[in-house]
Formats: C-alpha cells, structure tokens, sequence
C-alpha cells in the first residue's frame, strides 16, 4: 500500500515541501512558498514535471499549509488529507534538549518552545510551522529531525568553550554544529559507494550551499565540526561572516553606533561573507562571473577558499590522516572551479584531480584520480529522504 509522507523545511517567510510516496520514496510533489507575511507572497508547486505557480496572500504558516493542502487535492495529487501518513520537519537546533529525532506530541511541542534562543533565526519558524500542521492535521503524526543529533557524540574537547565550565552544565553553552542531516546521509553514501566500512573510514565532509560547514567523521562519528553554538560561526559562508574576533564585534558596535545586539547579528547572518567581501552578490556564480574585473569578487573567491582549507587541513591533523573529502550541497555539486582550488591546495598530500570526472557528469562519482592517495567524491544530499526515514523509524 502506498503511503504518503511530507517533508516540510519552515523558515521565517518561506516554507519548502516535498511530498514523497513510499516504499519506493518517490518525490511525486515539491514546492515552496515564497515571501509568506509579505507583500507578493507566492506559492509554487510542481507536479508531474509542471510547476504552478501564483501570486496570492498568504499571511502566516497556518495559511500557507491550508493552501498546499487545498492544492494537494485540487491537482488531485491526494482525494483526501488522511492519504497525508506524516510530516517531517527540519529543525536545526535540538539544544540541550534533543538528542535525538522525536515523534512530535503535547510535551515535546512545549520543550521545543524552549529552544528558541540555541537557533534564534530558525527555531521559532520552524516551530510555526509544526504548530500549523498540527492545527491544520491534528490527527496526522509528526516527526521533528535536529540538524544537531549528528554531532551530539563529538569528543567534549570538540564540544567545549574555553570558558567557565559551569555555564555549558547551567545553560547548555556549547559547540552544537549544524547540517548533520546532510553530513550524516553523504557519509553514510560515500562508504557505500566506496564499499568500506562507514566506521573505518576517515572522511571530511563540506557542505556548501548558502550555510556552508565543514564536518570531520571518524570511527563512524561526527569528530568535529565547523559551525558552533549557532550556524553563524565556522567558514565564510553566502552572507554569514563565519569565525570573527567577540571583541571585534564589540569595536564595531561602538563605531557604527549600534546598541542591540541583534542588530549586530543581523550584520553578520545576512551582510557578510560573500556578499559582504565583495559587495556584488551572495552567490558564489556572480563572483565567478565578475571576478577578473572586480578585485572584491576575486578577494571574497579567495578567502572563502581559504577558509574552508583551514578546517579541512585542522581536521586531517585532528584525524591523523584522511580517507574521502565529500562535496555537498549546490555549490559542493556544481561548481567544479570552487572543487578542484579547495582540492589543489592539498596536493602535497598525494590529493590528485581528475579533471573530467570533476567538470562533468552527474550524481555520486568519484572526482579524485586513480592514484590519488585521498579519494574524492561528489556526493549530492538529499536531507529530505533522511528525514522521511527518521519519520519510519519512529513510527514504526
């Protein structure tokens, strides 16, 4: 019998889904909503290789899931809501809270209200939308999947700050790391498609998208990971600053006159990194396609670069060595130019490119030479389908 489990992915003004059919874990649906609380707002749906897409004004969570519901039975897609098996949310903090993946019920909507402050920019929409679902299916059970749960075994010397130990023990003041449902699926897929043991493999997996985070996986265990207490920190990332000195955050605080400090972090979320260095674009295909005329593009080429070689290089001495480097997500699968500067920079190493497999070709592959001594693999993430097997493993 086909069941029908949909994932959903909420943030403060858009809501992506995907509707997928098991047991074949087909994706018969996908879509978004766009601009949700704003002028314009926008709702796309895709089905059977057509995407509908209109303009029309959606004011909150609860709007927008009556509306992809109502569409999900005007396209016929479903004749009724109780084809719906599950949802699944993404959620990208479980702070102190969640160790794991959780079947959504009373308690645990309360306990989730009291993680907002561990991801202040995606908790609380995500929660809105599990609050919507849950007034709009309230019959419909619901799984929440932490981007935390993946690092939640790092080494306590990978965990800790260096500060009074008391405040990690009194208010859960530690490294929490984000992505770990990607970084979890690519690892898992590349010692699969490799044949080797996911538990004897020494793997630094990056994944770079607009968040961007580098994850080091020994004896089958996230071992260290770039992004900290939030996601801001780590690499330079589309238009988040990454690592920076507290102190000069506190010097520009003073000097631009700013006296909330969520204004700063408003700065260093959404001004930074790449767009920030640059002053063109977030979007590391702009920079490539200005930078021999434009120095800032080149300069913010460069540093992010940089950036994730400093970890990646941090985290082979960490390892003591380094099986597969993995690249991930829409700038990790698609832009071989970005894949091959990172993976120069470790050619003393024995890391050799192969030039074809890099600039062409699709799906999981292998982008090292033959005689490389470190293998390298695209391997393209699907966060959705691991959470939609977290949802069957509660469930069930």
């Amino acid at each position: 019998m086909q069941r029908k489990i949909l994932v959903v992915n909420s943030g403060s003004s858009t809501l992506k889904f995907k509707l997928f059919a098991l047991p074949k874990e087909e994706v018969i649906v996908k879509g978004l909503v766009d601009r949700l609380g704003l002028d314009h707002s926008v709702f796309e749906i895709t089905y059977q290789g057509k995407k509908h897409s209109q303009e029309i004004p959606i004011q909150n969570h609860v709007e927008a899931v009556k509306i992809l519901i109502q569409q999900l039975q005007d396209l016929k897609v479903i004749a009724d809501v109780q084809e719906i098996s599950g949802v699944g949310h993404r959620v990208v903090s479980g702070g102190p809270y969640f160790d794991n993946s959780v079947l959504l019920d009373e308690k645990s909507l309360k306990e989730l209200s009291r993680i907002d402050e561990y991801a202040p920019l995606h908790n609380p929409a995500e929660r809105k939308g599990i609050e919507a679902f849950a007034q709009m299916l309230p019959n419909v059970p619901q799984v929440a999947v932490f981007d935390t749960t993946f690092h939640k075994k790092l080494p306590l010397m990978n965990q800790v700050y260096s500060i009074p130990r008391e405040y990690d023990e009194k208010f859960g003041a530690h490294r929490y790391g984000a992505h770990g449902t990607s970084h979890d699926y690519v690892s898992h897929k590349a010692a699969e498609f490799l044949q080797k043991p996911y538990d004897k493999l020494r793997m630094v997996s990056m994944h770079m998208g607009s968040g961007v985070s580098v994850t080091a996986i020994k004896d089958g265990h996230s071992f260290d990971t770039s992004m900290g207490f939030t996601p801001v920190a780590g690499v330079t990332m589309s238009s988040r600053a990454g690592d920076i000195d507290i102190s000069l955050v506190s010097f520009l605080m003073e000097k631009l006159q700013i006296t909330d400090i969520h204004e700063m972090l408003d700065i260093l979320n959404n001004d930074s990194g790449l767009k920030g260095l640059s002053g063109v674009s977030p979007d590391m295909r702009d920079l490539i396609a200005v930078k021999d005329t434009n120095p800032n593009a080149q300069l913010a080429i460069d540093v992010f670069i940089n950036r994730i070689v400093k970890y990646v290089g941090a985290y082979i001495a960490e390892m003591h060595g380094i099986d597969v480097m993995i690249f991930t997500a829409g700038m990790g699968e698609n832009n071989p130019a970005i894949r091959q500067a990172i993976m120069e920079n470790f050619g003393f190493l024995g890391m050799k490119v192969d030039q074809d497999t890099n600039e062409n070709g699709k799906g999981i592959r292998k982008i090292s030479a033959a005689d490389s001594k470190i293998a390298a693999l695209v391997v393209p993430t699907d966060e959705e389908l691991m959470i939609v097997h977290e949802f069957e493993r509660l469930v069930k």
